[in-house]
């Protein structure tokens, strides 16, 4: 079983990526994949409050 060391590393990995990928598609005006990353998004920093992780310096989207 992870550790919260090795959950904490792995979302904070997959939050950045969907991070970049939304700034992508909102720029090539990519509605629905949009959409569809905000999801996860949503999801993953959901996650990272619950295990404590400050979001304050490295959430960009700030939605």
């Amino acid at each position: 079983m992870p550790s919260n060391a090795e959950i904490a590393k792995d979302t904070l990995e997959q939050f950045k990526k969907i991070q970049r990928y939304m700034i992508l598609a909102k720029k090539e005006n990519a509605a629905e994949t949009y959409a569809e990353l905000k999801s996860d998004y949503l999801s993953l920093k959901a996650l990272l409050n619950v295990i404590g992780v400050n979001l304050i310096d490295i959430d960009i989207i700030k939605e």
